[in-house]
């Protein structure tokens, strides 16, 4: 078999060819080069070059070669299924053969080659790889174990899962013993491959692994030390995933573990160093964190803290030595990463709070340098030191204060620079602890908003935002009006990363100071709308964010026909330059969305060429995606989020405009849209149509309810709870239509009832979840008691409990309405855990008088049922609080 191939001389010299011209930069060159290869893939034998070449074609140059190999592993990850027998036969022989090249690039170039054959579920289709890989690992030739080595250690990490099942016999068993011997291994390189393979199977608890955990951990404290830096990350490495999966295994080890890791933390190479910092991050994460540190403290403090500050490296790059203003010189575009749109998910506001409660939203990351490198040993510090500060709060202030004093005031600005990064990262953590110095640090952050380095600026941007909360509980003359005034000036600042980070960071100061803000309104629209003139690509996207947020947090005070002049001529004007396939519309349209629930009637003579053209947005993506499903290999699929983001916006207008945006829906085809995206297979479209029909019921349901009968079933089998936020915005969705169909939602209660019922009594349920669900079965109740009541003893109690920190509201309202009414039709579904309705009645601070009729006549009705002295005996029971509330408002 194997002698008969021969390459063809003609056919060798045009792949040669082919090779040597996809090498050139030039584009119009590569097309035609990805032309021929796709027509040369029809020739059965092609591929068999492309081997040929790679393995045999020693007087070729390697880059060639390897290019060779690689064109050949795109081949097998496209087409191996319509490889012939006789030509994947030669290919894998052809690669175990020569695994061993004496060049380390063939040797890779090879060993890809194989991890990719392995994984197109060839591992069973090629039952002498592993043991043939195995063998070579004992050959006394460097090469041969070397490419082994590197192609098991691809495979492992590409096809751990399969390894360890029993698809292949457990081939494992053999393996990782066999790994193991090769940790005392003479090169550093092979020792470094045997630690890297065994590293994949720590996390899954591998058995195999699992059996011989107390020689794998032994042979790593043998290497702790290694001279090879390589070795030493991967031993770093392992112990940070042991930490998580065999904490048992380490424990009576740990005073010296942590002492080892204290020691890499400051290797001289920055990818231990790295990999070592991991370790406090995993730590903080466990629940032996603070028995095991405590006593290491005032070591690691410092460590980390001298890990915060810019390398001399990262100074360069960043050119933090060279103050200068580049707000001029235009993005370059590879650096803007991709946003992903938050999908809307309907939420109730809660008893003092202003707002909606947010999950917790980690916009304050420590993402202040993302231009370097992305995970970095200053973020990973600043991470660990963020986290431990959560676990020890002021213990961990003992050994940061009298640091801070020294970095604070320094007159480096390198070392105050990380000063500022540790004061913000310890915000969450030691806040209490903190209160007493803040009086004098805001003023001192404050100041170095102005500091002559850029990178000093920016730091004192974030690290300021990590204290807005105490900030704005201050007399707003104190703190919030000087700090908002610098951060104005810095969000028009020259350097364009000190404008990113003042935007930033005023979009947290606007978050907590909310309507606090309004008597500067005039003075903010000034800012941005100016800054909407001075910024570069990048900057603007974060610039709509911070005017999203302004919205979000001063509501109905936008709209003012001063503030809406300002406003709404650049959005509008941006709004009309993008295309619409261009990714820039994503936060431009969260952000109208804001505007137009914030400006309410004000939006109306913006809102007809935005709501047409999201409606098109829909329709084009619905296009793509039919095409697309139609014809896979003719058409791409459609980025979605175009869809979901248009979608969201049209609830925002329906929510300003209400019963405004009706002649736009009798206008538009935007229901029989909304039909197919209910149906989408990606659950985020799902979730944002749900909202929509949840805003346009509210808004018109005159054009929605002649589709309900369609509509409710989709909406019965979105009801759930594993994709939350899909179930969440269903749930509201069917109570806002219940509310409008009345009496005619009788023939869909059966449809959803029994799922909503399901769900308000699982365990670990989301809050946000868990209230729409209660309100969504009271507003069914309401209009349907017959039906509801009879299942009143299943959910009375959850219903009860979820409901009774939520603010009283028309949604909290008409789900009272609701209970009340179907306790009359079923009294008996209440008695025992009356106590719970007790409690959420007295929940309410100003119930409508009506209600309050319904809630006084069935705590009436109930004592005077048992009577007197049971009523005392019951009531007994009660906390103090809401036996006096009780007393008080209803006279029981």
């Amino acid at each position: 078999m194997e002698c008969a191939w021969k390459p063809d001389e003609q056919g060798l010299q045009q792949i040669l060819q082919l090779l040597k011209e996809s090498q050139s930069p030039d584009t119009t060159t590569q097309r035609s080069v990805q032309q021929k290869l796709e027509q040369l893939n029809q020739y059965p034998d092609f591929n068999n070059y492309l081997i040929f070449v790679l393995t045999k074609l020693k007087s070729e140059d390697e880059p060639t070669r390897s290019l060779s190999g690689l064109i050949l592993k795109n081949n097998v990850k496209a087409h191996y299924q319509n490889f012939p027998n006789g030509v994947s036969e030669f290919i894998k022989n052809e690669c175990l053969q020569n695994i061993g090249d004496s060049s380390p690039l063939i040797r890779a170039t090879v060993g890809i080659l194989i991890t990719t054959i392995a994984s197109k579920g060839e591992l069973q289709n090629w039952p002498e790889l592993l043991p043939k890989l195995c063998q070579l690992l004992d050959s006394e030739d460097y090469n041969t174990c070397e490419g082994a080595f590197g192609a098991l250690q691809k495979i492992c990490e590409d096809s751990a899962e399969i390894l360890d099942s029993d698809m292949l016999d457990r081939p494992l068993n053999v393996m990782i013993p066999k790994f193991l011997q090769f940790f005392k291994h003479n090169s550093p390189k092979i020792r470094s491959h045997a630690i890297a393979c065994v590293n994949q199977f720590i996390i899954s608890r591998t058995q195999a692994l699992m059996l011989h955990i107390d020689p794998f951990i032994e042979n790593l404290f043998a290497l702790a030390t290694d001279e090879e830096p390589e070795v030493r990350k991967n031993v770093c490495r392992a112990l940070v995933m042991l930490l998580e999966v065999r904490m048992d295994r380490l424990l009576p080890h740990m005073h010296n573990i942590i002492q080892y890791m204290l020691q890499r933390t400051q290797d001289q190479d920055e990818n231990v160093a790295l990999e070592a910092c991991e370790f406090w991050l995993t730590l903080a994460e466990q629940p032996v964190c603070k028995d095991v540190l405590s006593g290491h403290l005032a070591q690691l403090t410092p460590v980390l803290v001298n890990g915060m500050r810019y390398s001399e490296i990262d100074i360069i790059l960043l050119k933090g030595d060279v103050e200068e203003e580049d707000e001029a010189i235009p993005d370059n575009e590879q650096d803007i990463r991709p946003r992903f749109h938050r999908s809307r998910t309907v939420a109730q506001q809660h008893e003092g709070s202003d707002g909606i409660e947010e999950e917790d939203d980690d916009d304050d990351d420590l993402d202040d340098d993302d231009t370097i490198s992305d995970w970095n040993l200053r973020k990973c510090s600043a991470a660990a030191l963020d986290v431990l500060a959560n676990v020890f709060r002021d213990e961990l202030l003992l050994h940061i204060l009298p640091l801070l004093k020294e970095l604070l005031f320094h007159q480096e600005w390198v070392v105050k620079e990380s000063g500022i990064l540790v004061l913000g990262a310890i915000a969450e953590g030691c806040m209490q602890g903190m209160i007493a110095y803040l009086p004098e640090l805001i003023p001192h952050l404050v100041q170095c908003l102005s500091d002559k380095k850029a990178l000093v600026r920016s730091i004192a941007c974030w690290t300021l935002s990590r204290y807005a909360h105490w900030v704005v509980s201050q007399p707003p003359d104190q703190y919030l009006k000087p700090l908002m005034t610098e951060l104005l000036k810095r969000i028009l600042d020259g350097n364009k990363r000190v404008q990113e980070a003042a935007c930033s960071a005023f979009a947290t100061l606007e978050e907590e100071a909310c309507t606090e803000l309004v008597p500067y309104l005039a003075f903010i629209l000034d800012t941005l709308v100016f800054a909407f003139s001075k910024y570069q690509h990048k900057n603007l996207l974060i610039l709509y964010d911070a005017i999203g947020t302004l919205a979000d947090s001063v509501g109905h005070h936008l709209n003012k026909p001063e503030y809406i002049q300002m406003l709404m001529p650049p959005l509008i004007q941006k709004w009309n330059q993008l295309k619409d396939e261009d990714k820039d519309l994503f936060p431009l349209l969260e952000c109208l969305s804001s505007v137009a629930t914030a400006l309410q009637s004000g939006f109306l003579p913006y809102c007809e060429p935005v709501y047409q053209r999201c409606v098109n947005l829909v329709q084009k993506t619905l296009a793509q995606a039919m095409l697309h499903q139609s014809q896979p290999d003719a058409y791409e699929s459609p980025d979605k989020d175009f869809m979901i983001v248009a979608l969201d916006l049209l609830s925002g207008l329906a929510e300003g405009l209400g019963g405004n945006i009706e002649q736009l829906v009798a206008r538009s085809n935007i229901l029989t849209l909304m039909y197919q995206c209910m149906q989408d297979k990606m659950p985020e479209v799902r979730q944002s149509s749900f909202a929509l029909l949840g805003d346009l019921t509210k808004a018109c349901f005159q054009h929605v309810k002649p589709c309900i009968a369609d509509f409710m079933p989709i909406l019965g089998t979105n009801l759930n709870p594993e994709l939350i936020s899909v179930c969440n915005n269903a749930t509201w969705a069917i109570g806002e239509i219940s509310i409008q169909m009345g009496a005619d939602m009788q023939p869909y209660v059966a449809m959803v009832l029994h799922q909503l019922i399901e769900i308000i009594n699982r365990p670990n349920t989301p809050k946000t979840l868990l209230e729409n669900t209660a309100i969504t079965i009271g507003r069914l109740g309401y209009v349907c008691p017959q039906e509801v009541a009879p299942m009143l003893q299943q959910f009375i109690r959850p219903w009860c409990t979820s409901l009774r920190n939520i603010r009283d509201n028309e949604e909290k309202d008409s789900a009272f309405r609701g209970i009340c009414t179907m306790i009359t039709v079923n009294p008996g579904g209440v008695v025992q855990d009356f106590i719970f309705f007790c409690d959420a009645v007295a929940s309410w601070v100003n119930p409508k008088d009506d209600l309050r009729d319904m809630f006084y006549k069935i705590l009436h009705g109930f004592k005077d049922q048992v009577g007197e002295e049971n009523w005392c005996r019951f009531s007994d029971q009660f906390p103090l609080p809401l036996k006096e509330r009780l007393a008080a408002f209803y006279g029981v």
